[in-house]
C-alpha cells in the first residue's frame, strides 16, 4: 500500500515537472517569436518613414511640377508623394532655425521640392539608390537628396539584430527541447513498472501507448494555458511599465498566438511522450528495470 503510494506520488511529481517544463519552453519560443514579430513590425515602420527630397529647378513652372508630381506617384516603390512649394519650405525653415534668412538674402533660395516617401521592401538601401539614380535624370529635377548614413546604417544594424535574436531563438530552442526530451522520458520512466506488467499479460503496443498519449494530450493543454497565462502577465506588465516601447499586438494576433501555444504545447507532449513510450515499448522486459 505504501509502495502504491510512493509510485502514485512520484508519477504526480514527474507529471508536474514536466507540464511546468512544456509551459516553460512555449513560453520561451512565444515570447521570442513575439520580440521577432515586433522587430520586423517595427522596421517596417522606420523603412515607411524614410523619405527623398526631389527638388525641381527654379524655372520649373507649376505645369511641370505637377507632371512631375504624377510621375513620382506613377513609380514603382514610392508609397507617398508629398509637394512642399518654397514659401512652406521657408517657413519651416525659418520655425527651424529661429531667423529670418529671406530678410537678409532678400530673396527665398529654397526650392519647390517633393517631399517622397519609399515602400517598406527588404533592402531600403537599394531601393533608394536606385530610385535616386532614376528621379536624378528628370528633366526639371535639380537634385535628390535623403540621409545616406542613415539608410546605410539601419539596413546593417537590423539586420544584424535580426540574424542574432534568430540564432539566439534557435540555440534556447534547441537546449529547451533537449531538457524537455530528458525531463518527459523520465516522467515515463517512473512509471516503467506499469509498462512491463501490461507486456507481461500480453497487452499491445497501442494499447499501452494509449492512456499515456491521452494524459500528454491534457499535460500539454494545462501546459499551454499555464504558457499562455505566463505570456499575458508580460505582456501586460511590459505595456503598462514600459508603455513607451511601443509593443502593439491586436486581439486577433493575441488570438492566433494563445492558440499557437495551445497547439504547441499537444503536440511537444504528445511527439515526446510517444518517442519516450515508444523506446520502453520496444526494449525487452529485463532491461526495463535496469535503465
Amino acid at each position: 500500500m505504501t509502495s502504491n503510494k510512493k509510485m502514485r506520488r512520484r508519477v504526480r511529481g514527474s507529471y508536474a515537472i514536466s507540464t511546468i517544463s512544456i509551459a516553460f519552453v512555449l513560453f520561451l519560443v512565444a515570447s521570442v517569436g513575439f520580440i521577432i514579430w515586433n522587430l520586423s513590425k517595427t522596421t517596417d515602420t522606420i523603412k515607411e518613414r524614410m523619405t527623398l527630397y526631389v527638388m525641381l529647378e527654379s524655372e520649373t513652372t507649376p505645369e511641370e511640377a505637377a507632371t512631375i508630381g504624377e510621375k513620382l506617384c506613377a513609380t514603382e516603390g514610392i508609397r507617398e508623394v508629398i509637394f512642399v512649394p518654397k514659401g512652406e519650405a521657408a517657413a519651416d525653415f525659418k520655425q527651424y532655425a529661429g531667423g529670418d534668412f529671406e530678410e537678409f538674402l532678400d530673396f527665398n533660395p529654397l526650392p519647390d521640392s517633393y517631399e517622397v516617401k519609399i515602400a517598406s521592401c527588404e533592402s531600403p538601401k537599394c531601393l533608394v539608390e536606385s530610385l535616386t539614380a532614376d528621379i536624378s535624370t528628370w528633366e526639371r529635377v535639380d537634385e535628390v537628396v535623403y540621409q545616406k548614413g542613415m539608410v546605410e546604417s539601419l539596413e546593417t544594424n537590423l539586420a544584424s539584430f535580426k540574424f542574432m535574436m534568430v540564432v539566439f531563438a534557435g540555440v534556447m530552442l534547441f537546449i529547451s527541447l533537449v531538457l524537455l526530451r530528458n525531463t518527459v522520458r523520465m516522467s515515463v520512466y517512473s512509471r516503467r513498472e506499469v509498462i512491463s506488467t501490461m507486456k507481461l499479460v500480453g497487452a499491445s503496443r497501442l494499447f499501452i501507448k494509449r492512456p499515456f498519449l491521452i494524459n500528454s494530450i491534457w499535460m500539454g493543454l494545462l501546459a499551454g494555458l499555464i504558457a499562455s497565462l505566463m505570456f499575458w502577465g508580460v505582456l501586460v506588465a511590459l505595456t503598462k511599465g514600459l508603455s513607451y516601447l511601443m509593443l502593439t499586438v491586436s486581439w486577433e494576433a493575441l488570438a492566433i498566438i494563445f492558440g499557437s501555444i495551445m497547439v504547441g504545447g499537444v503536440l511537444i507532449s504528445l511527439i515526446f511522450t510517444y518517442l519516450s513510450v515508444s523506446r520502453f515499448v520496444n526494449m525487452k522486459t529485463a532491461k526495463i528495470h535496469i535503465y
